[in-house]
């Protein structure tokens, strides 16, 4: 998916909730985009400060959780460490496998466990709509 569509759906989904479309929100939304990571709210704040003095941490925020109530962006929050957000709109269903030490996120896939969580959710007559798998551990590093 283009940038044009993801700025397309977050700028529809804040016209719809009564919100401006103000520049800083269209600087958040594309470096958000740029960044094709996971990234904190922190991180975030850090890479626009540098082009933007007038920024606040709040607003980094609160756009961040705009971009995931309209489907832009996905919340991964692992224990006490930060929150982190991710692309969602327009990137393939993957699921994590998180350090619980270092905090690094490996992105995989695979099809048998996809068609296993659906004869799940067949089995007990459940219509899924979304799911997410998160496999806590220690990466090669850090064992």
């Amino acid at each position: 998916m283009g940038a044009g569509k993801a700025r397309e759906i977050f700028f529809a989904y804040i016209k719809d909730k009564g919100l401006r479309n103000t520049k800083q929100r269209e600087e958040i939304l594309d470096a958000f985009l740029s960044a094709g990571k996971h990234i904190t709210v922190d991180d975030l704040y850090n890479i626009l400060k540098k082009t933007d003095q007038a920024i606040g941490y709040a607003t980094v925020h609160r756009n961040l959780k705009l971009m995931c109530e309209c489907g832009l962006a996905d919340e991964i929050k692992v224990g006490s460490n930060k929150t982190r957000f991710e692309q969602k709109y327009g990137h393939e269903h993957h699921d994590h496998l998180i350090c619980l030490k270092c905090g690094r996120f490996i992105e995989v896939h695979d099809d048998k466990i996809e068609r296993l969580q659906e004869k799940l959710s067949e089995a007990n007559d459940f219509v899924a709509q979304r799911h997410k798998l998160e496999i806590y551990g220690l990466c090669k590093k850090c064992r």
